[in-house]
Formats: structure tokens, sequence, C-alpha cells
């Protein structure tokens, strides 16, 4: 497995702003009912149990419940768009990844990913990591840049979605390397990494 440069994997953000400010000057108690966590990729992948453990933990500081919501899809547009039209209010709240900031820069995005959103925390930090199938007879970096030059566009990578890391990663490999592999993108790490594992793709950058 191969590292790659460390990254701000996580924000939360909440899909109001002006809202929040008036809720801080009238001191009102919040929350006064159950918060929901949306986050815009499938289970499976490293954000889900972030987003559920990051929930669990409020709800027991709040004394409220917290329900947690997958909404994956358009590279983690759905879920994002579904906060950004919620009421802002405060009780929905985005639990986004690096995908937040560089879909708009390759996609139409029905919402402003800075404007409608305000970020409050960063909840973890991770690194990306190259894994292959057993079937793939390569045992390091060298080896598997190699068996790409011996097989130009034959291999393939699979990624949590189009313009994600992962994505991103792998075709940083490619430029740097001189090599070709097909892009495999999926709705979420999960599916991802169940094919990995199934052999339906050669290898992958993911989070650990």
């Amino acid at each position: 497995m191969i590292e790659r440069v460390a990254f701000v994997a996580r924000i939360l953000a909440l899909g109001f702003a002006a809202a929040a400010a008036g809720l801080a000057s009238a001191q009102v108690a919040y929350p006064t009912k159950p918060v929901r966590f949306i986050t815009p990729f499938p289970p499976g992948g490293s954000l889900d149990p972030l987003t559920r453990m990051s929930a669990q933990k409020l709800s027991e500081k709040w004394g409220k419940p917290t329900v947690v919501e997958n909404r994956p899809g358009g590279n983690s547009i759905i879920g994002t768009q579904a906060v950004a039209r919620a009421a802002p209010d405060g009780y929905t709240i985005l639990v986004a990844g690096t995908p937040h900031v560089i879909n708009p820069s390759l996609f139409a995005t029905p919402y402003d990913a800075i404007k409608d959103f305000a970020p409050i925390a960063t909840i973890a930090r991770s690194r990306q990591i190259l894994v292959v199938h057993p079937s793939l007879p390569v045992k390091s970096l060298k080896e598997l840049i190699a068996l790409a030059k011996a097989r130009p566009g034959q291999l393939n990578y699979s990624s949590s979605g189009t313009g994600n890391t992962n994505h991103l990663a792998g075709e940083l490999l490619c430029a740097l390397a001189g090599i070709r592999m097909q892009h495999i993108p999926y709705k979420g790490a999960g599916p991802a990494i169940t094919d990995l594992i199934g052999g339906q793709v050669q290898l992958a950058f993911m989070v650990p």
C-alpha cells in the first residue's frame, strides 16, 4: 500500500448562515428537537462511520436525538443539494468531504458551495492509500508502473466518484508515471471496495 499526501478529509457544514446568527443573538436553546445529519455517500466508506460516531456523541452531549441519512449520488451533489434546500434553522447538517470544494470546478452544482454553507468543524484527517487485488502480480509501486506500461490502458482502478480525491490521485499517478489506466467510478467508497475485493476492478485509491 502506498500512502499519498495527507489531506483534510472531512468538514462539517451547516446549511445555514444568517439563521445561526439569529439563534445566537436571541439566545435560543439549541437543539430543541432532533438534528438530522446528511452524508452524501452510501454506507461502507469512511465518511459513514465518522458521521454516525459524531452524531452519537453530539446526541449524548445535547440530550436530544440525532438522525443520520445517506443521500448518495452525483459525487455527493445530491446529498449536498438536499441540505442546501433544507430550512436554514441549524437542524440539517451536512457531513461533507473534499468533493464539496472540488465539485464546483468540475460540475454545474445547483448550489453555491461557499455562500450556501457555513463550515463549523473538521472532524477527521486521513491519507490516501493505493491497494491492488491479489490477482495483480505486483508488490510495489515500481512494479505496478512497469506493468501498466507493459499493458497500456488495460489496467483499471476504482474510485468513489468522478472528480473525487481517489479519482484525482489515480490521474495524478498516470500523469507523473506516464501510464494509462481505465477509471471506474462508483457512487461511494463502499461499492468501490466491494468490487475491488471481488476482483471486478484491479486497484483503487482509498482512505484507510
